[in-house]
């Protein structure tokens, strides 16, 4: 798995700022795809941070890398409970919404709204998200937003600045290793 790519789609959860991202890669040999996957968490776990498959199918997976403590605190936000609870996850613990999530995420073909919640966007816009059928948002930026326009602006003009220096940071020979901010 190219860093280059990793930096692209993941360099806000790599400085800290966003809980996850997720991004597809496709693959010619499932083995090497894994193996790749256990050594960038061996290699950046001490780091607070994690890269799973959610969904690995026909030479395409879908990996999520995520910072798991910040996600058990998304996770614990009342709102984000509540909608979880309503489709049926149980929020007794991050581990088991994860795992809910893969399931939905390789026994359908639907993507599922609620995966909002595992990438650190405001409870709010996700439930606005899956109440609204996707439309109707107030505005559009790294995911739709029904809440707070002016702080969900800041949040993606923070993303968009980090990914740009991040990309030039690693251009310019800083490895992902340095690059990823220990939280």
């Amino acid at each position: 798995m190219p860093e280059e790519l990793i930096i692209e789609q993941c360099a806000p959860t790599l400085a800290g700022i966003k809980t996850a991202n997720l991004f597809p890669f496709r693959y010619t040999d499932r083995k090497v795809l894994f193996e790749k996957i256990r050594e960038f968490n061996k290699s950046l776990s001490n780091k607070g941070i994690k890269m799973i498959p959610v969904k690995v199918k026909d030479g395409f997976a879908l990996i999520y890398m995520y910072r798991p403590k910040m996600l058990e605190t998304d996770l614990s936000n009342e709102l984000a409970i509540k909608v979880l609870n309503s489709f049926g996850y149980s929020c007794s613990c991050s581990g088991k919404c994860i795992a809910e999530l893969m399931r939905r995420l390789q026994t359908s073909d639907m993507f599922p709204h609620e995966i909002g919640f595992f990438l650190g966007y405001p409870p709010e816009d996700v439930k606005g998200f899956i109440e609204n059928q996707s439309g109707e948002s107030k505005c559009v930026g790294c995911w739709k937003v029904y809440g707070d326009v002016c702080s969900a602006q800041k949040r993606f003009d923070k993303y968009k600045k980090c990914t740009h220096v991040y990309k030039e940071q690693y251009k310019n020979g800083k490895s992902i290793q340095r690059l990823t901010v220990a939280v």
